[in-house]
């Protein structure tokens, strides 16, 4: 990605300030023991008021500027956070919405909450630990001012402490990563389950899922567990350490003092200088979880945005005129023999109109997404007015196409702003959609018309609103393209007239349309008919010819023949 480069950039110069803040704050937190070390070897024994007075200003006055530091040093990550999170948010969220159209949903959703997790690790503490720790050496060579063995004891200590925090990552990373993974396909699995919350409550599957889930959280559990159990012990270990540690410097300033090789003061400077520089250390050993769960969210992220992003036009084409051209379109699914679609071969001419039948998993749907440009298949192309629909401007496209999936999604807002495609709505344009689609009526039967909201509430309205409020969505705009999938799956009687009188409409004025039905009432609109039988076109013609070659069956009303014969090739 062309941006990413700039992101990381903008972000590094945001951690080099921060490092600079940080240099200089654990220069002034040093006014701490060398403050101690006067007081003992120079207050007490000259007895001086004025000193003791002028030290403790100089000392309040550093500390003050250190407090300072580091507010400006926490200001600094909130914001470097906050903007990773608008610099990043919308390319990952585009990113996810599109491997959602392929089939990758869990995967698309999971971006956007691996970059809470590091923005959340940024606006840490975590992240100021591992900015002081590059400082333990300055520490380090204070002690050795105070005296060579002090040295060597706080070095010897610091290298146990970075050992223990080497082999947390060592012992922790693969159970929690993997534990990582499975957090994430739990939540997408509760995810899917609270979206069929209806149907599992009906049908008294709560059960079984529960105890899917169930089994799932035991071995998330233990990977967890093993993790976190490596995790506490190294804590504890490295907190002992850093206890002995104390104990041994004190001990040692200690028979130094005796041997008269080191003042009173200098005994207490050091053991604040020695906690100072463990400090960072210890933390490091346990919040590690934390940053190599960031770490491993920063990953994702990264190999995401280095993935190539689909070829688009940039050159914004004339308004089509809905020539739909398929030519030997093929394509496969991993893991499948056989392709889902092989070899489909068909043109539509502006204001032509195409309906599609075969039994379930014929490759129907897949059809629709192929027309629509969200998938591009493997094998030949699919074009409109001669433009290739896999690499045609997605927002330039949308424009022009009107579609009705088969699971119908309504979003938060209003009903105008639903029909609009969550647009600025034009309130000519909303009310000409719903009157081209038969909706006009309905809406405004609703509590509040066309501002009516549709949020949670959404449940207060029956699937064939929804379904016709979908349609509207469809016709807004004058779309020179209509997929329809399964558009009468959920309509009364007066639903199914006003889609029909939609799609004659949309017929005479010239737009091209393609409607996957079971329902034969709504076919009768169409000029051909495609049998689609596992992937491949078995019949393509006119509609009564088709009709006549399907449905043998003399005297057998339509819709009743033709659900016959799409569920004998299931």
């Amino acid at each position: 990605m062309a941006g990413d480069d700039g992101i990381l950039a903008g972000a590094r110069r945001t951690f080099a300030a921060v490092a600079v803040f940080s240099l200089f704050g654990n220069l002034l937190i040093l006014a701490v023991p060398l403050y101690t070390l006067q007081i003992y070897d120079r207050v007490l024994s000259s007895r001086s008021g004025e000193t003791l007075a002028l030290l403790a200003v100089i000392a309040a006055g550093a500390l003050a500027v250190h407090a300072v530091l580091e507010a400006v040093r926490s200001r600094l990550m909130v914001h470097a956070g906050l903007w990773l999170d608008r610099a990043w948010a919308p390319a990952l969220l585009v990113r996810g919405v599109r491997r959602g159209a392929t089939g990758e949903s869990a995967a698309g959703a999971s971006l956007l909450r691996d970059l809470a997790v590091v923005r959340g690790v940024l606006t840490g503490a975590a992240v100021f630990h591992l900015f002081d720790s590059p400082w333990v050496p300055v520490y380090v060579a204070v002690m050795f001012l105070l005296h060579p063995a002090l040295g060597w004891l706080t070095t010897g200590g610091a290298l146990v402490l970075f050992g223990l925090a080497i082999a947390s990552e060592y012992a922790t990373r693969t159970p929690l990563r993997a534990a990582g993974l499975r957090v994430q396909q739990a939540q997408a699995r509760a995810d899917d389950c609270v979206r069929r919350a209806e149907v599992i409550e009906a049908m008294g599957m709560l059960g079984g899922i529960i105890a899917d889930w169930r089994t799932e959280a035991a071995r998330t559990e233990a990977l967890t567990g093993r993790g976190l159990q490596r995790a506490a012990l190294l804590t504890a270990l490295a907190r002992f350490g850093r206890f002995f540690i104390q104990i041994a410097v004190l001990t040692l300033g200690a028979w130094l003092a005796i041997n008269d090789q080191l003042s009173a003061g200098a005994i207490v400077a050091g053991s604040i200088i020695l906690a100072r520089a463990l400090a960072p250390v210890e933390s490091l050993v346990g919040s590690w979880r934390s940053v190599i769960a960031a770490r491993a969210a920063l990953a994702r992220i990264a190999a995401e945005l280095q993935r190539p992003a689909p070829r688009r036009a940039t050159t914004r084409l004339p308004v089509p005129g809905g020539r739909l051209t398929l030519d030997r379109v093929t394509v496969e699914v991993p893991g499948r023999e056989r392709p889902v679609l092989a070899g489909i071969d068909l043109a539509l001419a502006p204001g032509e109109s195409l309906g599609v039948i075969g039994a379930s998993a014929a490759g129907k749907t897949t059809l629709a997404r192929v027309v629509l440009g969200i998938l591009a298949p493997n094998r030949g192309c699919a074009r409109l007015d001669g433009a290739d629909l896999a690499t045609w401007d997605r927002d330039d496209l949308g424009r022009h196409i009107g579609y009705l999936p088969q699971d119908v999604e309504l979003f938060p807002g209003s009903v105008k702003r639903n029909i609009a495609r969550m647009g600025k709505p034009d309130d000519a344009l909303v009310v000409a959609a719903a009157q081209a689609a038969g909706v006009h009526e309905m809406v405004l039967r609703l509590p509040l018309g066309y501002d009516t909201e549709i949020g949670e509430a959404v449940r207060n309205l029956s699937g064939g609103q929804r379904q016709r409020i979908a349609i509207a969505r469809a016709f807004y705009g004058s779309p020179r393209l209509l997929v329809l999938d399964e558009p009468n799956s959920n309509l009364d009687s007066e639903g199914e007239n006003a889609l029909i009188r939609a799609l004659l409409r949309a017929r005479g004025q010239g737009v091209t349309t393609l409607v996957i039905a079971h329902r034969a009432r709504v076919l009768m609109t169409v000029d051909r008919l495609l049998l689609l039988k596992e992937g491949r076109m078995e019949m393509l013609g006119p509609r009564e010819e088709v009709m006549a070659r399907v449905l043998p069956q003399p005297g057998a009303p339509a819709a009743g023949r033709l659900a016959t014969a799409q569920g004998a090739g299931a």
